[in-house]
């Protein structure tokens, strides 16, 4: 125990850390700063027009494009958590991050992912007061279960090294760094992770075969068409959702490049592909799309 106090007394208490970014990609810093800016502000045009399309159509006043506006919110959002300072430190900035700062991103990472998977859980229904229902429970989820991850993580002591061997501020990455036992915090995450993304799998799938069994009932070729237009869309979506989650979270023994590869895609890349699966996929859309930009 003296020895325990001795060896803490040598230390002294973080208050920023350093993110050594993507491993393995030394010397690339410039080229991931370009290919990263384009898909970055790409999927803010993309889904601010999907947005404008949505809000200024009356057509798609609907509960379905009511969803869809919020998930081209979520998904200007997510990637706003860690793309703009992990292209700061690609322009040649420094790579450290405040004590609040690491807090804050790993909050607000794990509050938008998780309410943006409830969202894609709750899409099915199409009443606008079970809608709004709905909506406040996926904040609500989600805020909860960014409060948990954040607490358990950061009020352990952080006192020794401050190299975060990753590109933001994630449970994973921080974690190591802990000078106390961080074992509970490890479970608590990698339960609740696990716990919600099968709850939000399964609701996805009871959700789904209901659906199908209607589409199954429509007689019109046309009409079963769109139906299944519209699903495949979402069904894209949520698997480019929950793979990475999957991937990252709930393997035994995490490999780091692997990690930053499927994080890049669920954080940069994911929410670009969203506004071209949606737009390309839906006639409604598209043809709003065109009225916006003959109106401009």
């Amino acid at each position: 125990m003296n020895i325990l106090v001795l060896n803490m007394r040598n230390y002294t208490e973080l208050h920023e850390f350093i993110l050594l970014g993507i491993p393995q990609t030394e010397g690339m810093e410039t080229v991931l700063f370009v290919i990263f800016s384009f898909i970055y502000l790409f999927t803010l045009l993309g889904n601010l027009l999907i947005l404008t399309a949505i809000v200024s159509s009356s057509t798609l006043h609907t509960p379905m494009y009511f969803f869809l506006g919020l998930l081209s919110i979520f998904d200007m959002l997510f990637p706003s958590v860690t793309c703009p300072k992990m292209l700061f430190y690609l322009s040649g900035q420094s790579h450290t991050i405040s004590y609040k700062g690491c807090a804050a991103q790993l909050f607000f990472y794990n509050f938008l992912g998780a309410t943006e998977g409830c969202l894609y859980s709750v899409m099915a229904y199409d009443r606008f007061v079970v809608c709004v229902g709905l909506v406040m429970a996926a904040w609500l989820v989600g805020g909860l279960h960014a409060t948990i991850l954040t607490s358990f993580t950061f009020r352990l002591t952080y006192c020794g090294s401050s190299l975060v061997d990753y590109f933001f501020c994630d449970i994973p990455a921080v974690l190591p760094l802990a000078c106390t036992d961080s074992s509970l915090a490890q479970r608590v995450g990698s339960t609740n992770v696990g716990f919600l993304a099968l709850m939000l799998w399964f609701s996805v799938c009871v959700s789904y075969t209901r659906i199908g069994i209607a589409i199954l009932r429509i007689r019109s070729a046309e009409g079963r068409q769109k139906a299944f237009s519209t699903c495949s869309a979402h069904l894209t979506a949520i698997l480019c959702a929950y793979g990475p989650l999957i991937t990252i979270y709930l393997q035994p023994t995490p490999n780091p490049l692997l990690g930053a590869v499927v994080q890049i895609l669920n954080n940069i890349v994911s929410p670009m592909l969203n506004s071209l699966i949606y737009s390309l996929r839906n006639r409604e859309v598209k043809r709003s799309l065109k009225r916006v930009g003959t109106e401009k």
